[in-house]
């Protein structure tokens, strides 16, 4: 996640008692899960979700765009901020600066008094407010009304989307407060833009093409938002390029031409655009319009549109080859059945889960739906279309970010679309096998900033683990893993790690490290150590599984190097905590993560800088950005994963371990819209505490996450806050990189998942269910009618089927408490 306003974390949602579903043992459910799915959840305060037309995975992505620049990361934003296109690619959820917005086109009805130089072509001049209550969104559609009565309407296919303009007959346009009478002559224009104006340079050319709505094409050189502006291409460096093509149906042109800045003409038909030789910062708005005479039916007009980042020709031969018949009869139809062909593959992509919600609330249903549907919305599948090099494997774009996404949306996928998993993982593979490191995040073609270790190990360790296996390549996704752990790249800001040569001679990454081989920001000296020890770990369990004993040992003892950056009598005075407002006092802990240097002496960072009590907002990737990323030293010293054991010993044992991790949640120590604080939410089990990690799930859910347009509590991260709530919600925690599942009782009486490879039915089934959530309390569990002791379970579960049920009770019982019950940790059950 990266940089966001700090949201209140004291939201409450109303939570109503509706009943939903029969509660049957068959589950009939006679509701459409759709109606379930509230894609503007998030659309606001920070959220930065993508709420357009698109389907899962998909490259194409359509929305109106806004022009708040706090909010319009995902294009479209709730509240009063103004449209100032409908573009046709977006990222969902990201934080920092926009991304991709490529292209987008406005309608206007006509040009006052009939001249096309009273039209409005750039962006502030066209900006338009919407019609209350006008938008609407659901899985594969989107639609908004413009205060100019003009409404836009969109769906899409993988590749493709289609627009329908419904215009007013009536004459008078409201555009910029011009109440003046116009003709009935709409214009269409295209513009050489994208989110975060960041064009370097392009050409856009318009013409009659071969129907005759006419034809525009183009191409712009933008820069990625949240990574370098250059990939190597064939030998040489270049910006990342992206083609569209765009057809237009419904109407007869009148006129067509270029426009630059405020001015448009007729002549010429094509217009290159550079910042060679004039150097214009900001660069010159640039496109192409098409004016029409009225509509042929209905007041419509068509638009079908496709982006490609291979070639103008191929983005011609996608909106080709997927949007037909616009130019027929009836290409309402055509709409309509773009948008039905959407909505079933969204139907059938959630299918895999069904529920007995019983006695749950819409609300509830609505925030577990929703989140679902958003784990899926990245990262995007351009197999076919990367130009960097030939390759039979899928590529998948955006993967923004891999430290954002490994801790829950992948572990998700593999649950609910192991083939898209696979895929995904197939293609990180070839991304090293191109490029030479894993990326840590991705996107529109160009490497990624790294905000820890080299994450993308865990999500291969992770699928390596649960039996992923058709068309992945598992030697060479080794060589690739280990290829993060042992060669620094000169660049470590984009791929790999740095600091290798102090990692494996010191045993940390020292915060005054020195480092020839490489460059990269000196920062997060802290939690770059303690995830790259737990990278080293999922690596050796990867070498395990394959025979490599010898590295295997290595990377187990790597994956200790956590302890060396501990300073055990370290304290810690907190401010501002929820018991003690306005006032500091001393937390009571002793010993956390500390700075440390290159001749073995400890620095200083106060444990709770970059919390939400101290500075929240200063842990970021800035040359001054302090030794942890995104969080605290009191929340990264709970970053072992692998050996929870230990961890507990070194903080005192079981009871100051749970009094310490009761007090990261309830003081305001921590914040549930950063992805590194999901795992604290259920780490109690390792502590044979596991009736707390229910009681902190639901201290979060419904708090933090309800339906309102700011529902979540930060950005989405590409799903990441969507993934949180469907694997909180189904109760079956993932400890990512591992074959371990942490088992809570669910929010509904009953879940089952049908796993996508072997086809068998996972159920975990609540005994006892109660709809208020005061019995969240496992008393006893079985497996398949036989005693469950165990607080966890394995992927066995969910691939092979079978029935889990817990009888629940409204107190923590013995049931998960005993040292066998307890998750593995590396030092008791290597």
């Amino acid at each position: 996640m990266r940089p966001c306003s700090l949201r209140s974390i004291s939201k409450l949602a109303l939570v109503s008692q509706a009943v939903l579903g029969s509660g049957t043992e068959n589950l009939k459910q006679a509701i459409d899960v759709l109606k379930y799915v509230d894609p503007l959840i998030g659309t606001s305060e920070g959220g930065h979700v993508f709420p357009g037309a698109t389907l899962p995975f998909g490259a194409a992505k359509s929305v109106a765009d806004v022009n708040d620049p706090d909010e319009k990361q995902g294009g479209f934003a709730s509240g009063d901020s103004e449209i100032t296109g409908f573009s046709h690619t977006h990222d969902s959820g990201t934080g920092g600066a926009p991304s991709l917005g490529n292209f987008p086109f406005f309608p206007q009805t006509g040009c006052p008094g009939g001249d096309i130089n009273n039209c409005f072509f750039t962006k502030v001049n066209r900006a338009s407010r919407r019609l209350n209550n006008s938008v609407k969104a659901t899985p594969g559609y989107f639609s908004v009304s413009l205060n100019t009565s003009i409404q836009v309407e969109m769906t899409t296919t993988e590749h493709a989307s289609v627009y329908r303009i419904t215009f007013p007959r009536s004459q008078t346009s409201l555009v910029s407060n011009d109440s003046s009478a116009l003709p009935y002559n709409p214009l269409i224009l295209f513009d050489l833009t994208d989110l975060p104006e960041s064009r370097i340079n392009g050409s856009i050319q318009v013409s009659k093409g071969t129907h005759r709505g006419g034809r525009f094409q183009g191409n712009s050189t933008f820069k990625p938002s949240f990574g370098l502006g250059t990939y190597n291409y064939n030998g040489s460096f270049k910006w990342d390029v992206a083609w569209f093509c765009a057809d237009v149906y419904g109407a007869n042109i009148k006129d067509h031409g270029v426009f630059m800045n405020n001015r448009a003409g007729v002549w010429p038909q094509n217009v290159p655009i550079s910042i060679v030789p004039n150097g214009n910062t900001p660069l010159i708005p640039a496109g192409a319009w098409i004016q029409y005479e009225p509509p042929n039916l209905n007041d419509q007009i068509f638009i079908r549109v496709a982006v490609s980042f291979y070639s103008a020709s191929r983005a011609c031969e996608l909106v080709e080859d997927e949007i037909k018949g616009l130019d027929g009869s009836k290409p309402n139809n055509v709409f309509f059945n773009t948008q039905k062909v959407a909505e079933d593959t969204w139907r059938e992509k959630l299918s895999v889960i069904k529920l007995d919600t019983t006695g749950v609330s819409d609300e509830l249903t609505t925030v577990f739906w929703s989140g679902t549907y958003r784990a899926m919305l990245s990262p995007q599948d351009n197999t076919g279309q990367n130009p960097l090099w030939e390759s039979d494997e899928p590529y998948y774009d955006s993967y923004y970010c891999i430290w954002d996404s490994f801790r829950s949306i992948h572990p998700l996928l593999t649950l609910l679309d192991p083939h898209s998993q696979t895929r995904m993982i197939r293609s990180l593979i070839d991304i090293y096998k191109h490029e030479g490191k894993l990326p840590d995040c991705r996107m529109s073609l160009c490497k990624g900033f790294t905000q820890g270790g080299s994450n993308a190990d865990i999500v291969l360790a992770d699928a390596y683990l649960k039996n992923l296996t058709e068309g992945i390549d598992w030697n060479l996704g080794y060589e690739a893993v280990v290829s993060d752990a042992e060669d620094e790249p000169l660049d470590w800001a984009v791929q790999g790690r740095g600091g290798l040569t102090s990692w494996k001679n010191l045993g940390y990454i020292p915060t005054d490290d020195f480092d020839p081989y490489g460059g990269g920001p000196f920062t997060r000296s802290i939690s770059r150590t303690v995830e790259y020890a737990y990278d080293d770990f999922c690596i050796s369990l990867m070498a395990k599984g394959l025979g490599h004993e010898e590295d295997a040992e290595k990377y187990l003892k790597r994956s200790e190097y956590w302890k060396n950056m501990y300073k055990p009598d370290q304290v810690s005075y907190v401010s501002n905590t929820t018991d003690h407002p306005n006032s500091t006092v001393d937390s009571g802990f002793l010993g956390f993560l500390q700075p440390r240097y290159l001749n073995g002496t400890f620095g200083f960072q106060d444990p709770s800088l970059c919390s939400p009590l101290y500075n929240f907002t200063s842990c970021y990737l800035n040359p001054d950005g302090h030794e942890t990323y995104e969080g605290s030293s009191w929340m990264y010293t709970f970053f072992v994963p692998q050996d929870m054991a230990t961890l507990i010993t070194t903080l005192g044992g079981p009871d100051l371990f749970v009094q310490r991790l009761q007090y990261l949640h309830t003081s305001g120590l921590l914040y549930i819209g950063d992805e590194q604080a999901f795992l604290p939410v259920f780490q109690f089990h390792y502590a044979g505490r596991p009736g707390l990690s229910a009681y902190f799930s639901h201290f979060y859910i419904p708090r933090d996450f309800n339906t309102s347009t700011n529902g979540i509590p930060g950005n989405d991260d590409s799903g990441a806050m969507g993934s949180f709530t469907t694997l909180a919600m189904m109760g079956l925690w993932p400890v990512p990189g591992q074959d371990v599942y942490l088992i809570t009782p669910p929010y509904f009486p009953e879940v089952r998942v049908r796993n996508g490879i072997t086809g068998k039915v996972a159920t975990i089934r609540n005994l006892g269910f109660d709809p208020t959530y005061g019995a969240i309390y496992i008393q006893s569990a079985t497996l398949d009618g036989q005693t469950y002791e165990r607080n966890w379970i394995t992927h066995s579960f969910w691939a092979e089927g079978g029935t889990l049920e817990l009888t629940l009770g409204r107190n923590e019982s013995s049931w998960g408490t005993r040292d066998v019950d307890l998750p593995p940790s590396s030092s008791t059950s290597w």
